[in-house]
């Protein structure tokens, strides 16, 4: 089996390899597809995926522990 060139996520922390893989998707043309931006107060779609991602990868118990979190990054 060889060695996938492609992505290169080597040395990488979990979380900028999963933006990355996220970018890959291409989120904007989903959000279009889906309307999922059609009624946002706050966040728009992909800020949203983001901060929902870290609260789950850095086991963010509230918002408050994921905004504290993000704003140490």
């Amino acid at each position: 089996m060889g060695k996938n060139t492609e992505i290169k996520l080597v040395g990488q922390p979990i979380f900028k390899q999963a933006i990355n893989l996220i970018d890959a998707i291409n989120v904007s043309s989903l959000v279009k597809k889906h309307g999922a931006d059609h009624y946002y107060k706050t966040f728009k779609a992909k800020p949203q995926l983001v901060t929902m991602l870290f609260g789950v990868l850095s086991r963010c118990d509230s918002m408050t522990e994921i905004c504290e979190g993000l704003r140490a990054m």
